[in-house]
């Protein structure tokens, strides 16, 4: 095989810089023979529109897909995907609207479920929030590549996020379902056992909660409550917080009898506030449910609960069992709940 010319790759990474298709890294050239390696993964036709964004009268196609995921250095293997982790959003009601504007600048978080994890080389153990295996990296990049080509949205332009999420386009991980003590969040979103799935939800922050100092479950509980209960993130009456689990934590959760069921029930009696602490934050509530600063009162000691039912807490299990960590991730807005299949697996 002839080594291919470096010169001529650094042209075309240069043009498509010049024409404004990247997301401030290089990126793949898309040929069209390489664009339809990725549509032969699919039986989904080309012209097909899997999203649409009404505000700006603007629709994304299967095809514009497959030269986004192209592009983020996806294999084509990797095509379903991400074409599932995109139906997974569009099941969200605010990845429909101007979530991908909002000022908060949220991310996409997917969840890779079953067979498909180990067969594609989804990392689900250590460092799963941080790079280095490359369907992780390119999944998320693939869908970041097709708002921005497909929707327009650019920073500075119509993309308004104030300071954004560091990471915005690279939260993407398999769940670690072998040692997790409890079922995949895909049975958990609505889809049987062993099934390849995608689940998502758009995060407004990430937050590491590191207990490795306590054997008492109810402790736990109790950090990672507290960790749900910071005020700078609460914006209106009720918010939805997820779990990413690590497995000792999970375990030991487990072990003292509660499922994942009696993990988000607790966390809906206690993850809140008192009166007193969202006037003192200026975190009162106003009208419409909207959170804000009140000059009528000081509060008061009756505590506020944040979270509305437990399907405003997923809980899912991912990373390595060597520190006792977990995460909080806040999600914009409230998830959909619903797991997507990957196509063509069992």
């Amino acid at each position: 095989m002839t080594a291919p010319d470096p010169v001529v790759a650094q042209e075309a990474i240069e043009y498509c810089y010049e024409q404004g298709w990247t997301d401030g890294l290089p990126v793949v050239p898309a040929s069209r023979s390489l664009v339809d390696e990725f549509l032969a993964r699919t039986a989904r036709a080309p012209e097909e529109v899997i999203g649409r964004v009404e505000q700006l009268d603007r629709e994304c196609t299967v095809e514009q897909a497959a030269i986004s995921a192209a592009m983020a250095g996806c294999r084509p293997e990797y095509f379903p995907v991400v074409l599932a982790a995109w139906d997974a959003l569009m099941l969200d009601r605010a990845a429909r609207g101007g979530g991908w504007q909002s000022t908060s600048g949220p991310s996409p978080m997917l969840v890779v479920n079953g067979p498909v994890r180990q067969e594609l080389g989804f990392n689900s153990t250590g460092g799963v929030f941080g790079p280095g295996f490359r369907p992780n990296a390119t999944v998320p990049r693939a869908i970041g590549l097709m708002v921005r080509n497909a929707f327009g949205i650019h920073p500075h332009v119509l993309e308004q996020a104030t300071q954004g999420l560091p990471g915005r386009w690279q939260i993407c991980f398999g769940e670690n379902e072998e040692e997790s003590p409890w079922e995949p969040l895909s049975v958990s979103a609505g889809l049987g056992d062993r099934v390849s799935a995608v689940t998502a939800m758009l995060l407004r922050t990430v937050e590491y909660v590191d207990n490795r100092h306590t054997q008492d479950h109810e402790q736990v509980l109790w950090d990672l409550a507290d960790t749900m209960s910071r005020t700078g993130a609460l914006i209106f009456r009720e918010a939805s917080y997820g779990l990413v689990l690590g497995p000792e934590h999970a375990q030991l959760l487990a072990k003292n009898g509660m499922s994942k069921q009696d993990v988000q029930a607790w966390m809906v009696e206690h993850v809140g506030r008192a009166g007193r602490d969202l006037w003192r934050a200026g975190k009162s509530l106003g009208e419409k449910h909207v959170r804000g600063a009140s000059d009528s009162t000081d509060g008061d000691d009756e505590f506020q609960r944040f979270l509305p039912s437990p399907r405003h807490v997923p809980v899912v299990v991912a990373g390595s069992r060597n520190a006792a960590m977990s995460m909080v991730v806040r999600v914009f807005g409230e998830w959909s709940g619903k797991a997507v299949a990957v196509e063509g697996t069992a």
